[in-house]
């Protein structure tokens, strides 16, 4: 078991302000060895773990650690299991546009909070930016497509528009924290303000973190 179970066990039993030996009498197991789950000193075997989610009414990836969000994801309309080997390709085009599409939607909802049309003009023009990026990737693929349509160099665009992302990212904090717009925000507001577009964000942190951990692993080796 992961070092995050012991932590995570022990913060959703006392956010309920059920004892130990409660909780234990609940989960069918002694108090003195679930005792030794919350400390970390033993592991518990995957009958536990299930018992635990159900009790605790999250997901086992919650209580691994492995997602910040509590409940089992879904993402709706996908196809049939017996289509999946067909359309696997474009399944996964839809899923990743789904979760782009509905984070984009959350930050700007949170940027209208905030309210600031500066701030909101440095998230705009760091979005674009990396979109233009990728549009310009896949169009010049083809050598034979025209490039009228670009003015920054080909050789320049991409070291052009990353600084350009770098400086919009600054100024967004520079400004969030100027005009002093922070929100108050946790995994369980964010799910009861945005209700199922909260699985998309959820899982584009994962992916993105093990992107960016997968990455560095490679650049390591």
């Amino acid at each position: 078991m992961n070092k995050d179970f012991s932590r995570i066990i022990v913060f959703l039993r006392k956010e309920r302000g059920i004892s130990q030996k409660q909780a234990a009498a609940d989960l069918g197991v002694s108090q003195a060895l679930l005792s030794h789950y919350e400390k970390g000193i033993r592991e518990c075997g995957l009958d536990f773990l299930v018992r635990a989610a159900d009790y605790y009414e999250v997901s086992t990836d919650y209580l691994l650690g492995r997602t910040v969000q509590r409940s089992p994801v879904t993402i709706s309309e996908l196809p049939e299991s017996d289509e999946f080997s067909r359309l696997k390709g474009n399944m996964i085009n839809q899923i990743n546009r789904r979760l782009l599409s509905n984070t984009t939607g959350i930050i700007y909802d949170l940027l209208a909070q905030m309210g600031s049309k500066r701030l909101t003009n440095a998230v705009s023009n760091y979005l674009m930016c990396a979109e233009y990026q990728i549009f310009r990737s896949i169009y010049s693929s083809n050598p034979s497509n025209p490039s009228v349509m670009f003015t920054l160099d080909q050789k320049r665009y991409k070291n052009l528009t990353s600084a350009a992302m770098l400086l919009d990212l600054e100024i967004a904090d520079a400004v969030a924290e100027r005009e002093n717009l922070a929100l108050t925000l946790s995994p369980d507001i964010i799910s009861g303000y945005f209700e199922n577009g909260a699985s998309s964000l959820f899982n584009l942190i994962q992916f993105a973190e093990r992107n960016v951990r997968s990455h560095n692993r490679a650049d390591n080796n």
